[in-house]
């Protein structure tokens, strides 16, 4: 898991840690030290801590006029045991919202697992999110299964062409279009 990096091929169009109203402003960064990890494996240094245990992120692009952000995700998560929602619509999700963000692409082809417990602050973040969404891009299939199980899907969309992005091959505003037509069709507005 250290070899896993954020992607990068965006980092000259949008930057957290230079971003004044990011979580992670001005936060530094190495290319050598590993601190990070999700349960006994390491982690890239490039990845984002917001609290978790096992959960980390990447923002990888913002644009504050059309209101969308698009963060890749890494590791376990866990909101049985780490209520990893929590955290991450607390410290991430609410800290954007702020800002005007209220579309949300989560990029999850590297999230191993999903443990449930209630559905709480997926429905909080639905409701807050006004006139926005919450889409997931590529997660496992065993992920969005136990996202199923638990009612997720009524809060947040994924699952069909969602899963079928080549998200890497799109410039930030290409994707967020492409996934916007799709939610547009499916969400019928």
């Amino acid at each position: 898991m250290h070899a896993i990096e954020p992607y990068y091929l965006w980092q000259h169009l949008y930057n957290a840690s230079e971003d004044e109203r990011s979580p992670f402003y001005e936060r530094e960064y190495s290319e050598f030290v590993f601190t990070h990890k999700v349960y006994n494996h390491l982690i890239h240094p490039q990845w984002d801590s917001f609290g978790s245990q096992t959960l980390y992120i990447k923002i990888l692009f913002t644009d504050y006029e059309q209101g969308f952000a698009i963060i890749e995700m890494i590791g376990e998560w866990n909101d049985a045991i780490y209520n990893d929602i929590m955290l991450f619509k607390r410290e991430v999700a609410e800290l954007m919202m702020e800002e005007g963000i209220s579309k949300f692409i989560l990029i999850g082809e590297n999230v191993l697992n999903f443990h449930a417990s209630d559905d709480c602050y997926y429905e909080e973040w639905y409701q807050e999110c006004e006139d926005g969404w919450v889409a997931m891009l590529n997660f496992r299939d065993h992920v969005l299964q136990e996202f199923r199980q638990n009612s997720i899907d009524y809060y947040v969309n994924f699952g069909g062409e969602l899963d079928e992005i080549s998200w890497r091959k799109y410039a930030p505003q290409v994707l967020f279009q492409k996934t916007t037509e799709i939610l547009s069709r499916r969400l019928g507005v």
